[in-house]
């Protein structure tokens, strides 16, 4: 098969996601091209073609005002989406896979989408967060982009068995479970002691890892007053802020320093390439996945804390992750958006911690079959 890989992300969970998919699609037979941006980072063993034709969202230098960066939106997302009609038609392909499904102003650009698929190209989209619930715009504007964002999809793939809200029925659109796998960085250049020594942490401490952009819905804040009642935990942040018009690390350091417990706290606020993020999972012993109760997608950082083997105390809405936790054990599982929640489940930890089956995980949850099932779907002949 050919397929042509849609991914107009450079970094973060989802390219990471990609990456490992397109690689393993290539090594069962495909012919695998990815359409992304010139900042995609290369070079890491990629066994799939590049084309990086599309621009990068994230504008190099931050816009001051919001009317600006709203209007750049706009531009790149209509641009990126009149260059897969392009290369679609330019080089023939048949088959095109979306890196994630988006129904941001999809009423501009999904028509030329929906003819393509009328012509006979099968369009299939990765759910990573299947519950669109983040409202832009008026509410009528907000389903009719989910509707229209789904029109022209011929195959759905999601990591749980979900319905999906797809506003209007879509009987053209079928959906199919696909494990997510585990992500493969490199190994560690410095040992467990070296990091540590490094961020100045003490060598005997529990220490736990908040991984990957600082968004509110991680609850960092509410993980931070729960260290009060819990005097033998430290913290390591490590991520970049998600948003440049909403620095949240200054917040979040002041909250340390009033509660006291701003010393237990190591802040690595910058992004960290892929090859410091073993140094951080092996320094540490416990991973924070605190979301908020509308979290109801996978989540890149518990597939990657799996690589290193770290439990993990997380909470968030039903879906993908209180599944794969609860089901192979690989942490303790919480009510969201309370921080005596997180302090008893710290507290838990410590007397009890989990015994997490990580081999079964892995061999359940492989790339392998994540492949498979996703050209099988491609191949099916729907009626």
């Amino acid at each position: 098969m050919r397929l042509l890989y849609y991914l107009p992300t450079s970094y973060g969970g989802i390219a990471d996601y990609a990456h490992e998919q397109a690689n393993v699609l290539v090594d069962i037979g495909h012919d695998v091209t990815l359409l992304t941006t010139l900042e995609y980072p290369m070079g890491r063993g990629e066994r799939y073609q590049i084309l990086p034709q599309l621009q990068e969202i994230k504008a190099q230098k931050p816009f001051t005002h919001k009317v600006l960066k709203g209007l750049h939106y706009v531009n790149v997302t209509l641009a990126n989406n009149r260059e897969l009609e392009h290369v679609i038609q330019q080089q023939g392909f048949q088959k095109v896979l979306l890196g994630s499904y988006s129904e941001y102003l999809a009423p501009l650009w999904a028509r030329g989408l929906r003819r393509l698929a009328r012509q006979g190209v099968v369009f299939g989209a990765i759910l990573h967060d299947p519950v669109r619930d983040f409202v832009v715009g008026p509410r009528w504007w907000h389903r009719w982009s989910i509707a229209q964002g789904y029109s022209f999809l011929r195959e759905a793939f999601v990591h749980e068995a979900i319905a999906l809200d797809t506003i209007r029925p879509m009987p053209q659109m079928h959906t199919t479970v696909i494990p997510h796998g585990v992500y493969h960085f490199p190994s560690a250049t410095l040992s467990r002691e070296a990091v540590r020594s490094h961020l100045k942490l003490p060598l005997d401490a529990k220490v736990m890892l908040a991984f990957g952009h600082l968004r509110l819905n991680k609850n960092l804040d509410l993980v931070i007053r729960a260290m009060a009642s819990v005097p033998e935990i430290y913290l390591v942040v490590a991520g970049s802020e998600s948003s440049s018009s909403q620095p949240l690390a200054p917040g979040y350091q002041a909250l340390a320093q009033e509660l006291g417990v701003g010393d237990r706290i190591r802040w690595q606020i910058r992004f960290i390439p892929d090859g410091e993020i073993a140094d951080f999972f092996i320094a540490s012993d416990l991973t924070v996945l605190t979301y908020r109760q509308t979290f109801c997608s996978a989540s890149g950082v518990l597939n990657t804390a799996i690589q290193y083997q770290k439990p993990c105390l997380a909470s968030g809405g039903e879906g993908w992750l209180p599944s794969v936790i609860r089901r192979y054990h690989l942490g303790l599982w919480i009510t969201p958006d309370h921080v005596s929640a997180i302090a008893d489940g710290l507290k838990q930890w410590l007397c009890e911690p989990p015994n997490p089956q990580w081999d079964l995980y892995q061999q359940e949850n492989s790339w392998q079959r994540n492949a498979e099932l996703t050209i099988n779907a491609f191949n099916a002949q729907r009626i």
